[in-house]
């Protein structure tokens, strides 16, 4: 794990522990917190991380309101949330 992915990580559940478990949070609020200028060619890592974060049972992907079981294979906007 790089640098950023570790910045990044920390990041995804700093956001999910402020929100609570009761809400979710779009991966680009992650990506304009630490990249303003350029957000949005960081969206990919920002991604990755929040799926190496599910796998360890930190944070869960949500798509259309529900979870989703692979996250590495969704498509699409997705959301985070955090599993206490």
């Amino acid at each position: 794990m790089g640098a950023n992915s570790k910045i990044i990580s920390a990041k995804i559940l700093e956001i999910a522990r402020q929100r609570g478990p009761s809400k979710t949070f779009c991966p680009s609020e992650v990506a304009r917190a630490l990249f303003p200028s350029n957000w949005r060619s960081k969206m990919e890592a920002v991604r990755n991380s929040a799926f190496q974060l599910a796998a360890k049972g930190k944070v869960r992907i949500l798509q259309g309101g529900a979870e989703v079981p692979e996250p590495e294979q969704v498509k699409g906007a997705i959301r985070i949330q955090i599993v206490l």
